[in-house]
């Protein structure tokens, strides 16, 4: 009995030891000492050489590369029904030719063991692979022997095109410029027909948080939400493509990835949840409850009948607590940052030419004009009227310009089709913004997206917010569906309870209302939002707010076959931008057009 558990204190100090030299190897490599690694210690039964490289390589990876977006993009990509077995073979080969020669550079020692490493994997797996019946396979084999080797080894035409575009990913900069790489080489080597089926890497890159609900993960529901089980999936699967074995997942987390193309009935239970999901991932309402109960009486009726609004100035500014979502969050608003700095000359050249279009309208409008009346200060050389002319305007009468009738709304879909030019609409929100904080008219910004049966409105400045408010607007985040009639009716709403007599609306979208995923049981309007059914119900609400005498005007950054839908919505008051980046001046055009109306 003492022997025995001598022998297992050995093998777990062993393991232990182990364990510490992978994660010191991938600590030292990636320059991060805060990592979370999970050394793969069974590695070492096969390979010394194969287990260490594993964790240089994650080292390396982690340092050159974002493993989460890789992973969002492979999980997502998943959803659309790739092959997860296959997608993740192939990442494995392009990670392995993105950091392997890196490293080796770097570290010239890597480079023995690299090669022993691979030819450890060829020799013990050699009668495993299915002997270059499968293609990837072969070029998982082409791609070890040419490191093997130190060049490129002769193979078939057709094997010698996959396997060079595999090599660009050495070339990459950054992770989208690997995932774009990987994406095309996917929809090449593995599935011809994938993006015909299913769509572009734009498609993949959209889909939202709230699709990938339907993975299957209803029994994840509890105070933690889906969110962990969200977060451990896209963990095991950057797991899996950053080792060099293809070991697979658990059969559970596999046989909860359902995909469904059509509306999602979820119990009321579970929609009570949601709510709580929602806080999670999108911070806590501004709104008390009894103001959050009166909005949503107010304006969930109608084919909104089932729907919940809900108001929050973001997860950043209230988060719940430090959660994935959270850090997600802050990422996205560094990047939305990094693309302001990048363009800063620009943006201030922009604000500067905004702001001085905004104050010669607000002038012209500010100026006293004379008028000839009926009363006010008589003019004498006009007395002689008297009797001799029906004009009696025999007075003169001074108008005070007003410059301070003027409320503005920017309102901006935050849905997952926006994902691609995020960081340029935040930008150009972010200059819209300044201009009308320099000319000091008050203005509100917010953004909409709809997750489940929440529409959630997230403020980044209010109508009458300092200047440094403006700079909340890089905490604009996209994600999910987009439910714009509903959306538009509440932000309508608070503009209209404005004392001043001008109110302006814009609207940057795409042109396509989408939200299709979450129903109750027996609910009164089960139909999908989207298509005809949606785009009337944006176009009823625009036309009621005109009706009211709002000024709105439809920014479309869109795709150019949604156009047609884009007018439909919004009629003559309507901007088609070819490039976000035209989006400050477009919108300067009119907003000076309105300043100067009536004038």
């Amino acid at each position: 009995m003492h022997r025995n558990l001598t022998e297992e204190l050995s093998i777990e100090d062993y393991k232990l030891d182990l364990e510490n030299r992978i994660r010191n190897l991938l600590w030292t490599v990636s320059g991060d000492y805060t990592l979370d690694v999970k050394p793969d210690v069974s590695l070492f039964l096969r390979s010394k050489e194969i287990a260490l490289y594993d964790g240089i390589k994650q080292g390396a990876f982690a340092r050159y590369f974002d493993k989460n977006l890789l992973g969002l993009y492979l999980v997502k990509k998943i959803y659309l029904d790739a092959s997860e077995s296959e997608l993740t073979g192939l990442t494995q080969l392009c990670i392995e030719a993105a950091v392997g020669e890196r490293i080796c550079e770097e570290r010239p020692g890597v480079r023995r063991m690299r090669k022993k490493a691979l030819e450890d994997i060829l020799d013990q797996e050699y009668e495993t692979l299915p002997s270059y019946d499968m293609l990837l396979d072969r070029l998982k084999i082409a791609v070890f022997r040419d490191v093997l080797a130190g060049s490129v080894q002769p193979v078939e035409k057709k094997l010698s095109g996959f396997r060079d575009q595999i090599y660009e990913c050495g070339n990459t900069e950054d992770t989208m410029e690997l995932i774009q790489v990987i994406d095309s080489l996917y929809n090449t080597v593995i599935d011809p027909d994938f993006e015909k089926k299913k769509g572009s890497l734009d498609r993949v890159m959209a889909v939202t948080l709230e699709e990938l609900t339907e993975f299957g993960w209803e029994d994840y529901l509890n105070e933690e939400m889906y969110e962990d089980a969200l977060e451990n999936y896209v963990e095991q699967i950057t797991d899996r493509v950053t080792d060099l074995e293809n070991s697979s997942l658990t059969e559970d987390m596999e046989e909860k990835r359902k995909v469904k193309n059509k509306i999602t009935v979820v119990s009321e239970e579970a929609l009570k949840k949601a709510h709580t999901y929602v806080e999670l991932n999108f911070g806590r309402s501004y709104l008390s409850p009894a103001e959050d109960k009166r909005m949503n009486y107010l304006m969930c009726r109608g084919i909104h009948g089932d729907c919940t609004l809900y108001f929050t100035e973001g997860i950043l500014k209230n988060p719940v607590r430090d959660n994935y979502q959270y850090q997600y969050a802050k990422r996205l608003r560094n990047k939305n940052i990094w693309v302001y700095h990048d363009k800063h000359r620009i943006a201030k050249r922009n604000i500067s030419m905004l702001t001085e279009l905004l104050k010669k309208a607000l002038v012209i409008r500010s100026e006293n004009q004379e008028v000839l009346s009926d009363r006010g200060m008589i003019i004498p050389s006009r007395l002689w009227r008297v009797g001799r002319s029906r004009e009696a305007d025999l007075f003169k009468r001074v108008l005070r310009g007003d410059n301070t009738d003027f409320v503005v709304d920017v309102l901006i879909d935050a849905s997952g089709s926006q994902m691609s030019r995020q960081g340029d609409v935040a930008l150009q929100a972010y200059m819209i913004s300044s201009a009308l904080s320099n000319v000091e008219i008050p203005h509100r910004v917010m953004s909409y997206c709809t997750f489940w049966d929440h529409t959630i409105m997230h403020r980044f400045r209010e109508y009458d917010d300092p200047v440094a408010a403006d700079e909340n607007i890089f905490n604009y985040v996209t994600s999910s569906n987009n439910r714009d009639g509903l959306a538009i009716k509440a932000a309508g709403y608070g503009l209209l309870q404005r004392e001043e007599e001008k109110k302006i609306l814009i609207i940057l979208s795409d042109g396509r209302p989408y939200d299709v995923i979450i129903n109750r049981p027996n609910a009164k309007n089960p139909a999908p939002y989207h298509g005809k059914y949606a785009i009337a119900d944006t176009a009823t609400e625009i036309r009621r707010l005109r009706s009211q005498g709002v000024s709105v005007l439809g920014v479309f950054a869109g795709e150019e076959k949604d156009l047609a839908a884009e007018k439909k919505i919004f009629g003559k008051d309507f901007a088609y931008i070819r490039d976000v980046g035209n989006f400050s001046r477009i919108v300067g055009r009119y907003l000076t057009k309105q300043l100067e109306a009536d004038n």
